[in-house]
């Protein structure tokens, strides 16, 4: 990788200007996520971005296509366990196909994860595939315990 591809994608936070960068088109490399209207799209950023620190959703925007073509995002739990601790609770981490191979899944992993350890949480936890367990391992974490899920829809 060339330094100035380097500087070409920088996480950052999401803005409410991202809808038109291809947001949704990249969370829908990841899972079901319908199309939105502006308005639509408009509410939940205002919804999300109020609560502050405690959801933040990281971008990576190429700066020389405009389009957002990496996003994650964190929300923090708080607990009463471990003194009122806090953790992290990372989600949605999809890298567009025609970027993967580039680092950038591992810097919106650690925008994450910088960003619970600057908030005071504890711990960092996710769900992931079997597929993408190597990655996770690469960005520092562990295997622990399985994951259940009950679905309403």
């Amino acid at each position: 990788m060339q330094n100035n591809e380097k500087e070409n994608f920088t996480p950052r936070r999401l803005k409410i200007t991202d809808n038109k960068k291809g947001f949704i088109e990249l969370l829908q490399q990841l899972s079901i996520c319908d199309s939105i209207s502006e308005n639509k799209f408009e509410e939940r950023f205002r919804e999300i971005d109020s609560v502050g620190d405690d959801h933040v959703i990281c971008v990576i925007e190429d700066e020389i296509s405009g389009k957002i073509v990496a996003t994650g995002s964190v929300f923090i739990e708080k607990k009463f366990l471990r003194n009122c601790g806090k953790v992290g609770h990372i989600e949605d981490v999809v890298v567009d196909s025609s970027v993967r191979g580039k680092q950038l899944g591992k810097k919106v992993i650690d925008f994450l994860t910088d960003h619970a350890r600057a908030v005071g949480c504890y711990k960092v936890i996710l769900d992931c595939s079997v597929e993408n367990r190597v990655f996770y391992e690469k960005c520092g974490f562990k295997e622990k315990e399985i994951q259940m899920a009950m679905y309403f829809v």
